[in-house]
């Protein structure tokens, strides 16, 4: 159940259109989702996390954007985020994710989970060779 009520484009102020109209030319669409809506309570918000997402996950970067969406969905996972889990789905979906690598992410992330959980739980130490030298 949703805590604040969303923004549409109607009732939306100076700043949250402003932020609205980058949202929709930077990704070419016509759509704000609804984190956007709702993060436009408190445009201020809204501005610094839309511009954080903008830098990390459009501008170009030696990740390429398929890669960063498997990280933010892998991440979504684990936090249990259903809106992100779904939201992420669809944009890997469009840069090319088909239904047997997101089995594969899954099966990874899930992987991951239980190691981590089974080297937490017996307090496993770091193996020299992989801690970090700066000589």
């Amino acid at each position: 159940m949703p805590m604040v009520k969303m923004v549409d484009d109607a009732s939306a102020s100076p700043a949250a259109k402003e932020v609205f109209d980058d949202i929709r030319g930077s990704r070419n669409t016509d759509y704000v989702n609804n984190i956007w809506r709702t993060l436009a309570v408190h445009p201020p918000m809204l501005k610094r996390f839309w511009n954080y997402m903008k830098e990390v996950m459009i501008e170009e970067s030696r990740l390429d954007s398929l890669t960063k969406e498997y990280i933010y969905l892998a991440v979504s996972m684990t936090n249990n985020c259903e809106y992100c889990i779904h939201t992420h789905i669809a944009a890997a979906r469009k840069k090319g994710m088909d239904d047997e690598m997101l089995a594969e992410l899954v099966e990874i992330v899930a992987l991951a989970n239980a190691g981590n959980r089974l080297t937490q739980g017996l307090q496993v130490e770091v193996d020299e060779r992989f801690k970090p030298r700066f000589d």
